[in-house]
């Protein structure tokens, strides 16, 4: 029997790049997201792969919106095997310039929206017994950076929330696999579209991957059964930095992230804001830094071989953090 995949946050960016991913490996693909347009494009695309392409304008946000589309998916594709939550929002901005509508909007999208989706997803894999969920995390879930605090408090608890999961699994004695993968700077269109009160365009932190490079490490998640995956040594390296220097981190975030985050380019009157509605477009699952972004990467670190890496990487980054605190003079 065909296998059946869910992707939420399938319209553009990461989500996008994973459907296109689980289609090109044989999988029938749901795909999940707000702007229905964008979303048949996406599924007219990877049908091309031979598979059911089935999508549901959904907002992840709406838990009773989200079971509706695992019961539509079950309908008419079949049990739902994997499930990925991929769907996400964010806005740059300090707090001090922040709405407590954008808090909760941000929140309820990032965090809640992969809630609802491992719920969603477990109370039909629980019956069978079987089944996977994907959460896509982030690098910026154990290190967080100015003008992101909606988008790093919420990943930081999607992990809190799938760890409580993960062992409520394993108590249960149930033969269903859960999985973590963080990801560094991703060339997507969040950066053009992200809610942005700062007058600049954002941009990602080099070096940058292409959406396909996550794609890929999202489905070997999905067909190995590890724990944790981290794509590029750009994620590693805020995980460690955190671990051994947070304080310093600190200090250099406030003197670099700002800059380090948005471009010398203006943000138009009009700029668009994906936060509350979707933004219209032709937009796929590339940003505008095609010629930035690295299309492969070597860099895949997962639990079975994590820690025998930090001990070399570790070593390389104590004279990375010497560097920087020799700038600050701290």
């Amino acid at each position: 029997m065909q296998k059946v995949v869910v992707v939420t946050g399938a319209g553009a960016g990461v989500g996008r790049a994973t459907a296109e991913e689980f289609a090109r490996q044989g999988y029938d693909v749901a795909l999940l997201s707000r702007d229905t347009d964008r979303l048949h494009r996406a599924a007219d695309e990877i049908s091309r792969h031979g598979i059911r392409a089935l999508p549901i304008s959904t907002d992840v946000a709406d838990a009773d919106a989200v079971e509706a589309a695992a019961t539509k998916v079950e309908t008419e594709l079949g049990p739902i095997d994997v499930w990925v939550n991929v769907a996400m929002a964010t806005v740059f901005a300090p707090v001090s310039q922040l709405t407590a509508k954008e808090v909760e909007r941000g929140t309820r999208v990032t965090y809640l929206g992969q809630v609802h989706g491992m719920m969603a997803a477990l109370s039909r894999m629980r019956v069978r017994n079987r089944g996977t969920i994907v959460n896509v995390g982030s690098a910026l879930a154990y290190r967080s950076v100015p003008l992101q605090s909606i988008y790093c408090g919420a990943k930081a608890a999607i992990r809190g929330f799938t760890d409580s999961l993960r062992s409520e699994i394993i108590h249960d004695g149930l033969d269903i696999h859960i999985s973590m993968v963080d990801l560094p700077a991703v060339n997507t269109p969040q950066f053009n579209w992200a809610l942005n009160k700062m007058g600049r365009r954002a941009k990602p932190v080099a070096p940058i991957y292409q959406p396909e490079v996550p794609a890929r490490a999202i489905f070997f998640a999905a067909t190995h059964r590890r724990r944790d995956v981290w794509v590029g040594y750009p994620t590693v390296q805020a995980i460690l930095a955190n671990r051994i220097a947070p304080g310093l981190i600190d200090k250099y975030l406030a003197s670099a992230g700002y800059s380090g985050q948005l471009s010398h380019e203006p943000t138009g009157p009009d700029a668009p804001a994906n936060l509350f509605e979707p933004v219209p477009g032709p937009y796929g699952a590339h940003g505008r830094f095609d010629e930035r972004a690295r299309s492969g990467s070597w860099e895949m670190f997962t639990d079975r071989h994590r820690s025998a890496f930090f001990a070399a990487a570790a070593i390389g980054l104590v004279a990375t953090l010497h560097q920087i605190a020799k700038r600050l003079n701290v």
